[in-house]
């Protein structure tokens, strides 16, 4: 009876090449007797399942001679998951409710959860259980500081327990982590190399962009390889002391890895969860002393001082709750660092740093010594006030960009980044003082130009706060790798006021 009932429930597969991205997308004929026989229907979430392995996935249903009666068709990334080729049979069965959608649809309504319920719900996420729509909902009940100090640290202990953790030999492990919000500041190359070069250790795993033009893994990328293995990035430790990593090829924290794939779609990115994702990855990497920056700007991600403190106080706690030592720096939010947005463009940043030219930008290397400084006093390798001095020396002897050309090699090679094809210079229209920069509106420039997507496209950015300027003087530079992307940024500028303030 059960064979039968099996062979019932049994489609041949067929691969329509279909990419639907993360999510897990299962095609059947709206007249397919399973369909029939069990009553789904289009977004029923169902279990597939071919030999001893099994998937979840969305039905979406065709209504055309696309399929027939007896096949389905599963989206790219879910053929790949399942391990199955075209012609196979897979079997499909209904999907058990998911309780721990109950805690979210409370947290949605403001309702504080326990600890188990973070616990269920991030183990649900990282086995699939859940849709794209669902991880949407628990995301949006996270947001708008809708998590206490408690629940954070639920939230990334949960992270760390479904994750995986790197072991090192040594004692001290030394991260650091920015919170985002300000276009270019791109300093972890700098810190890594100053870091490394001093004997201390530091692999350092990058996030990709979420909201921004940019993230330190595209920056990095532009250099040389990110997209590393737990056991390439162990080498290069081993070899050079430090490394420069891509985080979401190596899975330390799955649940964190699907989160920001939707909370980039949702362009979301609540406190709690940020924590909880910052702090996860850290404890995951192996790292036992991390330096958090938090920039503060009217039109950074966070806004306030008073928001700012309160960020401070929270990382700590949780830090300490994990078992991190964690440094804070509340710094200055209110305009881009350097003078490139988007990943090539912040590359040249990095490395006209990392070679001491004159004229690198000088608010880049200040922030790099001010944090390099701080590992290394946090790490307590140096007494107080004493950190920037050693981390300037490193930089200006040519330690630091030696160590840098060093790593690059070891993860695969250097390359030097490029500009875009195309290029508008944005000049001003009148005579007087740069006084505001809005952050935000700066960023969707570069993003409309294509990045991070296209490496080099973005800003080239040369009217900081305090800069008087003359009618017809530069104030940035567009660069895109084709016109249309070059036009839409501009469209957008037409229809956008104050990105720069002069008075």
């Amino acid at each position: 009876m059960n064979k039968q009932r099996n062979h019932v429930h049994q489609l041949k597969l067929r691969s329509l090449g279909i990419d639907t991205y993360r999510e897990n997308i299962i095609f059947m004929r709206s007249d397919c007797h399973i369909c029939l026989s069990e009553g789904f229907t289009a977004l029923t979430r169902l279990v597939v399942h071919h030999k001893n392995k099994s998937i979840i996935a969305t039905l979406n249903v065709v209504k055309s001679n696309l399929l027939l009666d007896s096949e389905a068709a599963l989206s790219e990334m879910a053929m790949k998951q399942l391990g199955v080729t075209d012609g196979d049979h897979i079997s499909i069965s209904h999907l058990k409710p998911i309780e721990s959608l109950s805690d979210v649809r409370a947290k949605m309504f403001h309702h504080k959860i326990d600890k188990n319920a973070y616990f269920q719900i991030i183990h649900d996420i990282t086995k699939g259980f859940y849709a794209d729509i669902e991880i949407a909902a628990f995301i949006a009940a996270c947001a708008g500081d809708n998590l206490d100090l408690e629940e954070i640290t639920w939230l990334t202990e949960a992270m760390i327990h479904y994750g995986s953790r790197i072991k090192w030999n040594e004692k001290l492990i030394l991260d650091k982590h920015c919170v985002g919000g300000l276009p270019g500041n791109r300093t972890t190359p700098i810190i890594v190399s100053i870091i490394a070069a001093a004997g201390l250790t530091i692999p350092k795993t990058s996030s990709r962009a979420i909201t921004s033009p940019a993230g330190s893994a595209d920056t990095i990328e532009t250099m040389t390889p990110v997209n590393l293995s737990i056991e390439k990035i162990q080498e290069v430790v081993k070899k050079e002391k430090g490394c420069f990593t891509w985080g979401g090829t190596v899975k330390l924290s799955p649940a964190d890895d699907i989160l920001i794939t939707v909370e980039k779609a949702l362009d979301v990115d609540s406190a709690g969860q940020m924590i909880a994702s910052v702090l996860s990855k850290k404890v995951a990497a192996g790292a036992t002393h991390v330096v958090i920056e938090i920039p503060v700007g009217e039109t950074a991600k966070v806004r306030t001082q008073a928001e700012g403190l309160k960020l401070q106080y929270y990382f700590k706690a949780v830090g300490n709750a994990v078992g991190l030592n964690i440094e804070v720096l509340i710094t200055d939010g209110s305009q881009p660092v350097g003078k490139g947005i988007g990943p090539s463009l912040e590359a040249m940043d990095v490395l006209a740093v990392l070679r001491n030219k004159k004229d690198a930008p000088s608010d880049l290397k200040d922030k790099s010594l001010m944090i390099s400084g701080a590992l290394f006093e946090l790490s307590g390798q140096m007494e107080k006030g004493k950190g920037i001095l050693e981390a300037k020396q490193i930089l200006e002897s040519g330690k630091a960009y030696d160590k840098f050309l060093r790593i690059c090699k070891a993860q695969g090679g250097f390359t030097e980044p490029k500009y875009g094809k195309f290029k508008t210079e944005i000049k001003s229209t009148v005579v007087g003082k740069v006084v505001s920069i809005d952050n935000r509106k700066l960023a969707k420039v570069a993003k409309l130009a294509g990045a991070p997507h296209y490496p080099a496209a973005g800003i080239y950015f040369e009217a900081p706060i305090g800069t008087q300027v003359e009618k017809g003087q530069t104030l940035f530079t567009i660069y895109a790798e084709s016109e249309g992307e070059l036009n839409y940024s501009l469209d957008y500028l037409k229809t956008s006021n104050h990105i720069i303030t002069i008075e």
